[in-house]
């Protein structure tokens, strides 16, 4: 997500400083003769504007020093993709160290019940979501830009196939980043309960096309996984990508990514932990990263946070993605985040949970409209609105094909794609 170069505080106060020293060294400290000549202010206002063209012609090469660290490969080591394998039904590549484990009955069973999950999945929804992304994003710069999708969970899934283009996706969600354990701690475990485990933790996603929050929280805090990296993992592997590379990583105090041990426990509330995860198109052999950080994006939180703030500036000109946020967004306690999204995202994908509609009714973007949209389903009802529901009525909104957020397969699905005009 891009953060357009405005004048910090500090660069600020270094060109107000600047101005007075330079009036004061030419008039004394007489700055009223400063101001009363022309010529002067004109004087202030090229030095002024030179300096902050450093400043910002450095700050944009901070941020591409460090996208370019972000896409750097990693140091390849198949054992994530192994155990993304074995937990998502595949079969074991040779010299696996689960080749004997998927000989268990509780195995058999496990991708038995994962393919047949997968199925509808794969024969409905997903070509339904790839015909949408080539013929409504592909053309568009967003098709290659990087991602940044708030309040994910771990749905690696849907943000691929819709950007499967992206170099670059970066999921942030409350939950912990989590663990990959080692094949022995998985081969101590009592096999069935856990592969059984292992597949509620999808199901959700798999059946209603995303991941329920208190289902989350009774799940991936040390029930059956200790965070997200597992069911990231699943997905991937399970949507035809191999991992080439993973590790364990934060940011450190100026936003920077810093390698961690898996074990790394932050001395105060804000961690910043992440996992980071490269991986390979099976279809074209295009190589991606992928990162997911645990991050609180409240505003109470997300004001303390400045190194998470400096890396989100560091994704200049990237699209924003947004499913099944609860709403979050559309709340004053998380007007930071929402607007980082509309001041500097060059494109936003979103469902009715994102932005709230009327952000968008502005020179600045030009919306299309998919599906149908009446009122948010159950609980959320109360979020209704008007005028969104009065432009789905007026604009003549495309068709969608596929189902996808809340009231999946019992109230139409919408979505909207805004793109930045300038």
């Amino acid at each position: 997500m891009a953060r357009a170069v405005h004048d910090s505080p500090d660069e600020m106060s270094k060109v107000t400083h600047f101005c007075r020293w330079l009036a004061g060294s030419v008039f004394g400290r007489d700055l009223a003769i400063g101001r009363r000549l022309p010529w002067i202010q004109w004087l202030c206002l090229c030095s002024t504007a030179v300096m902050l063209s450093c400043s910002s012609a450095s700050n944009t090469r901070n941020q591409d020093l460090t996208r370019n660290r972000l896409l750097e490969p990693l140091p390849h080591d198949r054992y994530a993709d192994d155990v993304g394998r074995f937990l998502a039904g595949l079969p074991a590549r040779p010299d696996s160290p689960f080749v004997s484990l998927q000989d268990e009955a509780a195995w058999t069973k496990h991708r038995r019940d994962l393919d047949r999950a997968w199925s509808k999945v794969e024969d409905e929804r997903l070509p339904a979501m790839s015909a949408f992304q080539k013929a409504e994003l592909s053309a568009h710069p967003a098709a290659v830009a990087p991602v940044f999708y708030a309040f994910s969970g771990p749905d690696a899934l849907t943000v691929t196939v819709f950007f499967p283009e992206s170099p670059l996706y970066v999921m942030v969600g409350l939950e912990p980043a989590g663990t990959v354990p080692d094949p022995r701690k998985i081969e101590r475990k009592n096999l069935e309960k856990y592969l059984a485990e292992t597949r509620s933790t999808l199901a959700s996603e798999l059946n209603r096309s995303f991941f329920i929050t208190h289902q989350m929280d009774r799940e991936f805090r040390g029930q059956v996984t200790d965070g997200l990296c597992l069911p990231i993992l699943e997905l991937l592997v399970r949507s035809h990508h191999t991992i080439l590379g993973f590790r364990y990583v934060r940011l450190d105090d100026v936003g920077l990514l810093v390698e961690r041990a898996a074990g790394y426990h932050a001395p105060g509330i804000i961690g910043n932990k992440g996992v980071e995860i490269e991986f390979r198109s099976e279809s074209d052999g295009s190589r991606h990263k992928l990162f997911y950080f645990s991050v609180n994006l409240s505003n109470q939180r997300l004001q303390e946070n400045r190194p998470f703030l400096s890396f989100l500036s560091t994704l200049q000109g990237s699209t924003t993605f947004l499913k099944a946020t609860s709403y979050m967004i559309h709340r004053s306690e998380f007007s930071i985040i929402r607007e980082r999204v509309l001041s500097e995202s060059a494109a936003v994908l979103q469902d009715d949970s994102g932005v709230p509609y009327h952000f968008f009714l502005s020179p600045s973007w030009r919306v299309r409209l998919y599906g149908e949209y009446d009122r948010p389903y159950g609980s959320f009802r109360w979020l209704a609105q008007p005028d969104l529901r009065n432009a789905y009525l007026t604009r003549e909104p495309r068709p969608l094909s596929f189902q996808i957020g809340y009231g999946f397969r019992r109230i139409p699905s919408n979505l909207l794609f805004a793109t930045r005009i300038n």
